[in-house]
Protein backbone atom coordinates (compact mmCIF):
# COMPACT_ATOMS: atom_id res chain seq x y z
CA UNK A 1 0.00 0.00 0.00
CA UNK A 2 1.23 3.37 -0.94
CA UNK A 3 0.40 6.11 1.58
CA UNK A 4 1.29 9.65 0.50
CA UNK A 5 -0.49 12.63 1.49
CA UNK A 6 -4.07 13.26 1.99
CA UNK A 7 -4.59 17.40 1.80
CA UNK A 8 -7.81 18.66 2.30
CA UNK A 9 -8.45 22.40 2.67
CA UNK A 10 -4.92 23.20 2.97
CA UNK A 11 -4.64 20.90 6.00
CA UNK A 12 -2.90 17.05 5.24
CA UNK A 13 -4.66 14.78 7.64
CA UNK A 14 -2.03 12.04 7.33
CA UNK A 15 0.39 14.39 9.06
CA UNK A 16 -2.31 15.05 11.94
CA UNK A 17 -2.41 11.49 12.49
CA UNK A 18 1.15 10.82 12.52
CA UNK A 19 1.36 13.43 14.98
CA UNK A 20 -1.50 12.53 16.95
CA UNK A 21 -1.19 12.24 20.95
CA UNK A 22 -4.09 10.73 21.70
CA UNK A 23 -4.31 7.56 23.15
CA UNK A 24 -5.11 4.26 22.58
CA UNK A 25 -3.30 2.03 24.80
CA UNK A 26 -4.35 -1.67 22.87
CA UNK A 27 -2.71 0.34 19.77
CA UNK A 28 0.42 1.73 21.78
CA UNK A 29 1.23 -1.21 22.72
CA UNK A 30 1.20 -3.42 19.45
CA UNK A 31 3.17 -0.54 18.07
CA UNK A 32 5.61 -0.19 20.63
CA UNK A 33 6.34 -4.11 20.41
CA UNK A 34 6.18 -3.80 17.06
CA UNK A 35 9.28 -1.09 17.13
CA UNK A 36 10.91 -2.88 20.37
CA UNK A 37 10.61 -6.65 17.93
CA UNK A 38 11.72 -4.79 14.54
CA UNK A 39 8.61 -6.25 12.81
CA UNK A 40 6.73 -4.02 10.21
CA UNK A 41 3.81 -6.42 10.43
CA UNK A 42 1.87 -8.54 13.07
CA UNK A 43 -0.27 -11.43 11.97
CA UNK A 44 -0.83 -11.72 8.82
CA UNK A 45 -0.86 -7.90 7.96
CA UNK A 46 -3.95 -6.82 10.62
CA UNK A 47 -1.67 -4.49 12.05
CA UNK A 48 1.50 -2.58 10.18
CA UNK A 49 3.72 0.20 10.26
CA UNK A 50 4.27 2.17 7.05
CA UNK A 51 5.69 5.54 7.09
CA UNK A 52 5.15 6.75 10.24
CA UNK A 53 1.17 5.70 10.10
CA UNK A 54 -0.47 2.68 11.55
CA UNK A 55 -2.27 0.31 9.31
CA UNK A 56 -5.25 -1.85 10.37
CA UNK A 57 -6.24 -4.05 7.50
CA UNK A 58 -4.39 -2.08 5.05
CA UNK A 59 -6.27 1.02 6.44
CA UNK A 60 -4.64 4.18 8.29
CA UNK A 61 -5.74 4.03 12.28
CA UNK A 62 -6.52 7.23 13.62
CA UNK A 63 -6.21 7.16 17.17
CA UNK A 64 -8.92 7.85 19.59
CA UNK A 65 -8.82 11.60 19.06
CA UNK A 66 -12.58 12.48 18.47
CA UNK A 67 -11.60 15.76 16.82
CA UNK A 68 -9.50 14.24 14.33
CA UNK A 69 -11.44 11.37 13.68
CA UNK A 70 -14.54 13.68 12.77
CA UNK A 71 -11.86 15.72 10.37
CA UNK A 72 -10.89 13.05 8.44
CA UNK A 73 -14.76 11.50 8.19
Amino acid sequence: MQVTEVVIEGVDLLEKIRKSEAKDNKVIKVVEKMKQTGVKMLRDEEWREENGLILRDGKVYVLQDKKLRTEVI
